[in-house]
């Protein structure tokens, strides 16, 4: 700018100078051919020529007086066309040399260059994009929560806590046994079960609802039992063995609205698992959307009355002797973060069937869902997640079809521990990537 104006200034002292000279020099070319002609023009001249002093005199008079009207003229001009240039030009320079500046650094730019800030810049929206989806399914999940009674939360006002998965350990007020075989074997107690959720970023609760008497003996030795081990979730739901679609809808809407996860797992308490290897095959799938993972089946839609999962809306599912759609097996699966939130925002309109994992089948069925067949998830009990875990293909979990679960899983669950483990540091060395 300095420069700029220096510039500026020295052009102007030229040419004014320029102008003055010439003038002058004009001036007493004229004077100087009169001063010699007139007496040849006049044989009887009137005035005594002029001599060459008063000439030279003359010319330095008009060229002082030539140059002190014409800076005189310029300096009067001057703010006037600054100040036009100011407010015509002044808010476009700054534009216009930041554009100019701009089409520089891409002219030198390397193909490669460009097309990598292209990259940078598609993906920068791509993330404001997913923190912007993020952010709607956060305040659609706590107005569902807040709809709904706020689910039994005792804070449902607070933000859900970071985790990368919650594990809910589906259980009844009668199997104590059976969670404390799994307190003994996987799952993680005291503090071991703070470490791996703050460490690893693993949620671990035992889910049960409230007894038809609320506040009774049963739910009192619930009481009591979570104030030894700190790992039960507790739902606004009213325990039965037929209202497990009930429970399965409840315990998905309250986990989302208490933890911002990105998977939400379902396990019996009789099914053994492996965390290390659980979390590696969900962290495979973790930058995918819509994601729904389990041992996929179809199973035959039972119309008798008094046989075991009875599904009396049979007819629903076309002629007897029909199967249903492809589902995942109740013993355990895996839902992503947005189907997650999808039910919960969805709570009061989700059809139940007698089968909790029909139900979430068809839950999803409709939606745009990727179903993802992970046989790791089905292994069955010694020998087979024996031979797998010899063979390096660890089981995630274990079970066995007959039961539906472990046979006998309180007097099992070590022997299938002590087989079929994935060891106790393959859990603490898994980092998410």
């Amino acid at each position: 700018m300095m420069v700029d104006k220096f510039l500026s200034i020295s052009y102007k002292f030229f040419y004014t100078f320029s102008v003055s000279t010439c003038s002058s020099i004009l001036f007493c070319c004229l004077m100087k051919a009169l001063s010699e002609r007139m007496p040849q023009m006049e044989k009887r001249p009137r005035s005594k020529p002029m001599s060459g002093k008063t000439v030279t005199l003359l010319c330095v008079t008009s060229f002082l007086v030539g140059f002190l009207l014409s800076g005189r003229v310029w300096l009067l001009q001057q703010p006037k066309r600054e100040s036009n240039s100011m407010i015509n030009h002044g808010s476009k320079v700054s534009l216009f040399t930041h554009d100019c500046e701009n089409k520089r650094i891409l002219g030198e730019m390397r193909p490669t260059d460009v097309m990598n800030e292209v990259t940078k810049t598609h993906q920068a929206i791509q993330s404001l994009d997913k923190a912007v989806s993020s952010l709607e399914l956060e305040l659609a999940v706590a107005r569902a929560s807040k709809e709904y009674g706020g689910l039994g939360l005792k804070n449902p006002k607070s933000a859900p806590q970071k985790a990368f998965a919650v594990i809910g350990i589906n259980t009844a007020f009668s199997s104590r046994k059976r969670r404390d075989s799994l307190r003994e074997t996987w799952v993680p107690t005291g503090s071991k079960l703070k470490k791996l959720e703050k460490e690893k970023g693993i949620v671990i609760r035992f889910v049960i609802g409230h007894s038809a008497t609320k506040g009774g003996i049963l739910d009192h030795s619930i009481d009591f039992e979570e104030a030894q081990t700190h790992d039960f979730l507790r739902l606004n739901h009213v325990e039965g063995y037929h209202a497990l679609s009930t429970k399965t809808r409840i315990y998905f809407a309250t986990a989302v609205a208490m933890w911002d996860a990105d998977f939400y797992i379902k396990v019996d308490d009789d099914v053994h698992v492996n965390l290390g290897v659980l979390a590696t095959r969900l962290a495979q799938h973790r930058a995918r959307p819509r994601i729904y993972i389990g041992c996929m089946k179809s199973g035959p839609v039972l119309s008798q009355k008094g046989v075991k999962y009875h599904e009396p809306e049979y007819w629903k599912f076309g002629d007897e002797g029909n199967r249903y759609f492809r589902h995942a097996t109740g013993q355990i699966y895996a839902i992503s973060k947005d189907l997650a939130a999808y039910i919960s925002i969805n709570l009061p309109i989700l059809h139940r069937y007698a089968n909790e994992d029909v139900s979430l089948g068809a839950w999803l069925i409709g939606l745009e869902v990727e179903h993802i067949d992970d046989r790791s998830l089905c292994c069955g009990t010694p020998p087979d997640c024996e031979w797998k875990a010899q063979a390096g293909n660890v089981c995630a979990a274990s079970f066995d079809w007959a039961c539906s679960g472990i046979c006998k899983s309180v007097e099992r669950m070590k022997e299938v521990h002590g087989m079929c483990s994935e060891g106790d540091g393959a859990l603490w060395n898994w980092t998410l990537s």
